[in-house]
């Protein structure tokens, strides 16, 4: 039996930070979120989670659109009930999951959110998982920082992390 073959919704935003590309399903749940100057890491993502995947370029829902436009206007909590689904192990999908929970304009390091999800000695594997998350901003992986307090990597550049680090502090009148 062959493969089924994914055919998901592209579209571009401008914010802030650069082009962001949306990726959805025919159902309207993000699948995938990235940067327009990073293309290629966002197709490698795409691969590895869908394999055979047609791309078209068109809107993808108001919702979607709306919900991330406020959260770039303020409004933080307004990625909250944008719809996701992804590919991915059991583990990376528990993991990416969990980060949603992370209060906003708050930060966590590794080792205490591998704690958290009951895995204390996960602290690598769950490093992995946020590196290999498809949907950033809506899935926060930025909330995740160095033990020490350090920003530790981002697939969409470190500037682009502490601006959304930034911009959650600032919405909620305080400073990180």
């Amino acid at each position: 039996m062959p493969a089924a073959t994914f055919s998901f919704h592209l579209e571009c935003m401008k914010t802030p930070i650069g082009d962001m590309l949306v990726v959805a399903d025919e159902q309207d749940r993000l699948r995938a979120l990235g940067w327009a100057d990073l293309k290629a890491r966002l197709d490698r993502t795409l691969a590895v989670l869908y394999g055979d995947l047609q791309l078209r370029t068109r809107p993808v829902s108001a919702a979607i659109r709306d919900g991330l436009h406020a959260y770039l206007e303020g409004k933080l909590d307004a990625i909250d009930t944008i719809p996701v689904e992804t590919g991915g192990t059991a583990f990376q999908r528990s993991v990416w999951q969990e980060l949603r929970r992370i209060p906003v304009g708050t930060t966590m390091s590794y080792g205490d959110f591998a704690a958290r999800i009951g895995r204390p000695k996960a602290v690598r594997a769950v490093g992995h998982a946020n590196g290999s998350n498809p949907i950033c901003v809506v899935v926060p992986c930025h909330r995740l920082i160095g033990a020490d307090g350090s920003l530790t990597g981002y697939g969409g550049g470190l500037p682009r992390k502490r601006w959304l680090l930034d911009h959650e502090a600032a919405a909620q009148g305080r400073l990180i």
